[in-house]
């Protein structure tokens, strides 16, 4: 018997400035500019979480102000949760998942993110929506 196809769920928090930028992370794995994020573990809530994968990727405290989008990569069955956030404490601090950080404004975003991760910073900085729903096959919109 086959075991049926199983998906994975992450969680990634867009942090919004006083000014409307958002941080981006620089992956060490793959050198790609993403939204800090993470695999949600079995035994942890939605929003603790997405609390403890921003810790871990930027050494920031942060306090989720929306759901912004349910992001399906149907390539690799990996379910997305993204949600706009606040700062509430902590430094910026390079790890072992992360080698630089950077603050861009919306118009920007082009020049250092994928498509599909442009789209997922692109919601969350859209204020007032309701959650996108949204599939893609790893580059491009389904």
């Amino acid at each position: 018997m086959t075991t049926p196809a199983q998906h994975s769920v992450s969680v990634a928090g867009v942090i919004v400035d006083d000014v409307g930028r958002c941080l981006l992370t620089k992956r060490r794995d793959n050198g790609e500019w993403q939204a800090p994020g993470g695999v949600l573990e079995l035994h942890e809530t939605i929003a603790e979480g997405l609390v403890r994968e921003m810790w871990e990727e930027t050494g920031l405290e942060v306090e989720p102000l929306a759901l912004t989008g349910v992001y399906k990569n149907m390539t690799l069955g990996v379910v997305a949760l993204v949600f706009r956030c606040r700062n509430v404490g902590g430094t910026l601090a390079l790890n072992d998942e992360v080698t630089d950080f950077r603050w861009a404004h919306r118009a920007e975003l082009h020049e250092f993110v994928s498509e599909t991760f442009v789209i997922r910073l692109t919601d969350a900085l859209t204020e007032g929506n309701a959650p996108m729903i949204r599939a893609h096959d790893g580059k491009r919109l389904i």
